[in-house]
C-alpha cells in the first residue's frame, strides 16, 4: 500500500491520501480526541503523540498537529498508522457512527434562498476545498448573514479569513443579491 501525502495552505495540517475508499459518503471531523472513540482509524491517528485534529473525506485523511511539533518527527508514525488501519480490515467509523452528510437544516421564510447557497456550496466551494483537504458547510442564514462551519484542513488555516470573505462570500454575493455577509462559526 502506497499513502501519498500533500501539503495543504494550512501548515498545520497535512492531507493523506490512502489511494482507496476512507468514506463511501460524507465527512467526518474529529477536532479533539474525545470524539475520536467512534472511529477505529481516528484512534490510532490520535495514538500518535502531537496530533491535535482528524479529518475524513471520501478519499483522503488530514491531521492536524500541535504547533510545537515538526511533520518530520510524525509523519512517518501516521504514514504507519493508517497504513495498519486499512491492511487490518477495520472499518473508517464504528458500528452506528455516521459520517455527516453536511449543511444543517433550514426551514422558514429563507429555505430558497438557503437552496441557492447549498448549492453553490457544493458545486463551486466544497469541491475546491476539498482539494485542500477540508471542507466547508453551512450552519444558517439570518438576516443576509451566512454562517459557515470550517472543518479539517480550513478550522485554523491562515488564510481561511481571506477564503471565506474574498472567495465565498464575494461568489455568493455574486449570485445571491440576499447574501450580505459570510462568517465562520464554531460548532
Amino acid at each position: 500500500m502506497f499513502i501519498q501525502t500533500e501539503s495543504t495552505p494550512n501548515p498545520a495540517t497535512l492531507k493523506f491520501l490512502p489511494g482507496q475508499t476512507v468514506l463511501e459518503m460524507g465527512t467526518a471531523d474529529f477536532p479533539t480526541a474525545d470524539g475520536a472513540s467512534v472511529s477505529p482509524l481516528a484512534t490510532r491517528i490520535f495514538a500518535v503523540n502531537g496530533v491535535t485534529g482528524v479529518f475524513f473525506g471520501t478519499d483522503f485523511v488530514t491531521v492536524t498537529k500541535d504547533a510545537g511539533v515538526e511533520w518530520d518527527h510524525i509523519k512517518p508514525a501516521l504514514l504507519g498508522a493508517i497504513m495498519e488501519h486499512f491492511q487490518s480490515g477495520q472499518p473508517v467509523m464504528g458500528a452506528g457512527a455516521q459520517a455527516a452528510s453536511g449543511h444543517a437544516d433550514h426551514d422558514g421564510p429563507d429555505s430558497d434562498v438557503v437552496g441557492q447557497i447549498k448549492e453553490l456550496l457544493d458545486t463551486r466551494v466544497r469541491p475546491a476545498v476539498a482539494q485542500d483537504g477540508g471542507d466547508i458547510t453551512f450552519h444558517g442564514f439570518d438576516r443576509g448573514v451566512v454562517y459557515l462551519h470550517m472543518q479539517g484542513a480550513c478550522a485554523g488555516c491562515p488564510s481561511s479569513t481571506l477564503t471565506l470573505k474574498m472567495g465565498i462570500e464575494n461568489l455568493l454575493r455574486h449570485y445571491i443579491p440576499e447574501v450580505t455577509e459570510v462568517r465562520p462559526v464554531a460548532v
